[in-house]
């Protein structure tokens, strides 16, 4: 694939990679893959904005080749420190010894450690510029977007916005322009990154978002560091992080995620979830070994509450619960209604863990663990509804 015009005199050259399937470690799958985007900007002087994960340079420098001489490039832009993004930056400045790295005063430290010293390095924070001969790039710190160190670069003049990690999807295609590709996949990827990546730091995005919004900064597009470039209407991907942010766009769902070990927990589930459906709402099921977390967890971002269920053992919730409770613990979907319930046999214990993750992760538990006793009876599986049938009246 060739060198991308994104408008005129910025050009991406960036990588995709069409095979990687978890992000993050095992925490985030990416079942579309995802690129690593890097931008040109040609004035007078040139500036690539973001590299690529190290493995992938090559492929960036044929990109670059096909639009300058790599001798040419005079700032590589770090606009955040993580190796998916600045893997490439010491084979970019090995190539072009003489370019000056900008990046944020604390993305100084992070570089240098992950990297050999050396470099001729400008520090820039919010407001500062770097003139590439009538074409202006201007620096917006963004710390917690998603790391301490990371920024916004922004092309005055064309009013585009390289804001690195932030409005991005993990979506590989030859397509580089949102308004290219099936607008179901886009959003259902872009509402998955925001729910893995950057909702713990909801606060943080929101308070970015309403100061950016104050400066009145007009954005024509926006270019992202992981997959499409928002050229038509950007300003909607901005709209749902705010409201993704407060907790608003919410759909008439409730997630039901659980495991069983002889089924009684799976019969109170469906129980529960037709109790669920009788007030209006509906209830995504998932049982936990054989679904995807990162896909919970997205669903979770406009679900209006999540009911978590498993069978006890040894006083536990089952192991395979674990990494979703550790999910609710670090994502923090704060403000989200939730509640336990499971069954047990011989001791109890399984629902006192999950509430206790629920709360941990700041959720708002608004009904007591539901639980029944080796098999529930006929009579229990009644209650498992009604159970069902009030929690959704309380997350309407």
């Amino acid at each position: 694939m060739k060198a991308v015009e994104v408008i005129d005199d910025v050009y991406w050259v960036g990588a995709i990679d069409h095979n990687v399937r978890n992000f993050h470690g095992f925490s985030y799958t990416t079942k579309h893959g995802t690129t690593y985007n890097a931008y040109l900007v040609i004035g007078e002087k040139i500036a690539l904005v973001d590299a690529v994960f190290g493995p992938f340079a090559e492929e960036m420098f044929d990109r670059i080749s096909q639009v300058i001489d790599i001798s040419e490039i005079d700032y590589m832009i770090a606009n955040h420190a993580e190796m998916d993004h600045s893997g490439a930056v010491p084979d970019v400045l090995e190539k072009v010894p003489n370019a000056k790295l900008v990046c944020s005063k604390r993305a100084v430290d992070a570089l240098k450690k992950h990297y050999p010293d050396g470099w001729d390095i400008k520090v820039v924070g919010t407001g500062d510029e770097i003139d590439l001969g009538g074409k202006t790039l201007r620096f917006y710190e963004a710390p917690m977007l998603h790391w301490p160190e990371s920024m916004f670069t922004y092309y005055v003049e064309e009013e585009v916005l390289m804001p690195n990690d932030a409005f991005g999807q993990h979506y590989a295609t030859g397509k580089r322009f949102a308004d290219e590709v099936d607008e179901y996949v886009l959003w259902k990827e872009a509402e998955k990154y925001y729910a893995n990546i950057l909702w713990p730091l909801s606060r943080q995005v929101e308070r970015k978002i309403e100061e950016v919004l104050e400066l009145g900064l007009p954005i024509k597009i926006i270019a992202p560091s992981h997959g499409l470039i928002w050229r038509k209407d950007p300003l909607k991907i901005v709209k749902k992080y705010l409201a993704w942010a407060k907790g608003e766009d919410l759909e008439d769902n409730v997630i039901i995620a659980w495991d069983t070990m002889w089924q009684s927990t799976t019969k109170m589930a469906r129980a529960i979830a037709e109790g669920i459906e009788s007030e209006g709402l509906i209830p995504i099921l998932h049982l936990i070994p054989t679904s995807d977390r990162s896909d919970i967890m997205a669903e979770l971002l406009k679900a209006k509450g999540l009911l978590v269920g498993s069978s006890t053992l040894h006083n536990e919730a089952l192991p395979t619960i674990a990494a979703v409770l550790s999910d609710l613990e670090v994502l923090k979907p704060k403000g989200k209604k939730g509640a336990a319930f499971g069954s047990y046999g011989w001791g109890g214990g399984a629902v006192e863990k999950i509430q206790q993750a629920m709360e941990n992760g700041g959720m708002d538990v608004v009904m007591e663990p539901f639980t029944a006793k080796w098999v529930p009876s006929s009579e229990e599986l009644q209650a498992a509804y009604d159970f069902g049938e009030e929690f959704a009246k309380r997350v309407k």
